[in-house]
């Protein structure tokens, strides 16, 4: 069995050891666990950001993932992809910078010594974004890294194009055409897309769609965030009896009736998303609803752990949902349950989990 570091241990324990209260309705009757939310100190800052830190620019392992053409396409992962090659691929690399970038901006003393910029504008440049478009334009490699990926460079591009910081405002603009780029793809791809991916994994539709939605409200970008709306409801609106009992699959990171839901919430007001989602998952309603954490057999293998991340995923959509509606007050703590359940193992990890698992980790932090 792994051992949790102490440090790892006792933080572990303080997220865990908060105060619990019950209250009951007007009525008396139903119980609703009160659950103090998880919150992002400077503790979890630092244990998180020091995951990407370590691999952004680590090239190996390397999960290329691209389709060849010729020959000339056998390049390293650094001379392919002069940004994003660390972090075992392309997407984890983004969402690793991501993840730097958002615990920059909240926690600047984790920067003191600026080591961390002075990496970072030596990998953001001119030259390097244009190595990136390149594999972009390549026709074999049209559809690489849809959508999942796509959705975490938007959202990279909005958190740093949102920082009012010099670098920041700076890696936003030479990133900001390959934003465009996806942000055109994205366009071409969905009103072809007839019927939704709901697999528990990178392709999945509604994940996509959710983290896009996401960065078009961000960026005002209004034409895209109609089209993801049109798209969510044209796919989705319709969906009854999601059959959670069926979830997760054996290397889910994502749960595809939550991440649906989610979706939902985002683009209908409360009453209208009530009656949705009291058709699609209504055993969420109930009080006594139950949700069972996903284990990870074995740390080393990259798709047997995906089961932690699916755990910090259900975390963000449980508090989510529960934000949207009142009625799903007692979710919350099963989300919490979920989060706590996972966020010792991204310590001293293996790197199958360390290279990514920091990301959902701070997501689900973000929207507690």
């Amino acid at each position: 069995m792994r051992k949790i570091s102490v440090v790892a241990l006792a933080g572990l324990l303080l997220l865990g050891c908060t105060p619990k209260e019950k209250k009951a309705d007007e009525e008396g009757t139903k119980i609703v666990e009160e659950v103090t939310p998880l919150t992002l100190t400077i503790k979890e800052a630092e244990k998180i950001i020091a995951l990407p830190l370590h691999c952004i620019e680590q090239e190996y392992p390397n999960k290329l993932g691209q389709v060849l053409g010729a020959d000339s396409d056998l390049k390293t992962p650094k001379q392919l992809r002069p940004i994003f090659y660390g972090c075992f691929d392309w997407h984890s690399s983004v969402h690793g910078y991501w993840s730097i970038i958002e615990l920059m901006k909240r926690f600047p003393a984790l920067n003191e010594t600026h080591q961390i910029r002075k990496r970072l504008n030596t990998l953001i440049t001119a030259e390097n974004v244009q190595v990136e478009l390149a594999f972009f334009d390549d026709p074999n490699n049209k559809t690489f890294e849809r959508t999942y990926g796509w959705a975490w460079l938007f959202q990279l591009h909005g958190a740093l194009a949102t920082w009012e910081d010099e670098d920041a405002q700076r890696w936003a603009k030479l990133l900001e055409p390959l934003a465009k780029v996806l942000m055109e793809r994205y366009e071409t791809y969905l009103p072809k897309l007839n019927y939704p991916i709901r697999t528990g994994t990178h392709d999945n539709t509604a994940y996509g769609l959710s983290l896009s939605l996401e960065y078009a409200r961000l960026m005002k970008e209004t034409a895209f965030e109609q089209l993801l709306v049109e798209t969510a409801n044209r796919l989705y609106a319709k969906d009854t009896n999601c059959n959670l009992a069926f979830e997760p699959s054996g290397h889910d990171f994502l749960s595809p009736c939550l991440e649906e839901a989610r979706l939902m919430s985002k683009i209908q007001d409360a009453a209208t998303f009530k009656t949705w989602l009291t058709a699609f998952l209504p055993e969420i309603f109930e009080p006594d609803f139950q949700l069972e954490v996903g284990k990870v057999s074995d740390r080393t293998d990259g798709h047997l752990v995906h089961l932690d991340g699916l755990n910090f995923s259900r975390a963000a959509c449980l508090s989510d949902l529960a934000k949207k509606l009142p009625e799903l007050a007692h979710v919350k703590a099963i989300g919490k349950h979920h989060f706590e359940s996972s966020f010792g193992n991204i310590t001293n990890d293996d790197y199958m989990g360390s290279h990514w698992l920091g990301t959902f980790a701070l997501y689900a932090l973000l929207h507690q």
